[in-house]
């Protein structure tokens, strides 16, 4: 899910919840929160640069980081390929604790939640789903 049609979403929920209140709600405050998408699409793209980063420093030894690139190891699957074997979001937790079951000569790491969230947008931008 891209960050706008998520942003969307939470403005709907949010029109939705606030319906009792709609005679206090201004087109103005809509025409606001509208206004911070573009600003969460440009911090979503940063993260994903600063994800790129950490992959490229990181990860490249074994795993292919790009769009077409192959895995220097051929039992590290390439991070374009993530999303067909797990929910990308479900890696943060695996990330955040420790993965020690990637591929044998995989280190085992253990992130803070910033690189996490940078690492899987820079995952996501390659899968081409955005989710």
């Amino acid at each position: 899910m891209t960050l706008i049609k998520a942003g969307n979403i939470i403005l709907a929920y949010l029109f939705t919840i606030m319906k009792p209140f709609s005679p206090l709600l201004s087109p103005g405050l809509a025409i606001a929160l509208l206004a911070l998408l573009p600003a969460m699409e440009a911090q979503a793209a940063n993260d994903a640069e600063k994800g790129k980063v950490f992959v490229e420093s990181n990860c490249a030894r074994c795993h292919a980081i790009g769009l077409d690139d192959d895995s220097h190891l051929p039992e590290a699957p390439p991070l374009r390929t993530l999303h067909n074997r797990y929910p990308i979001d479900s890696l943060s937790e695996a990330f955040a604790e420790g993965i020690v079951t990637g591929h044998p000569q995989m280190p085992e790491f253990q992130l803070d939640i910033d690189t996490i969230s940078d690492m899987l947008a820079y995952i996501k931008s390659l899968s081409g789903t955005g989710q």
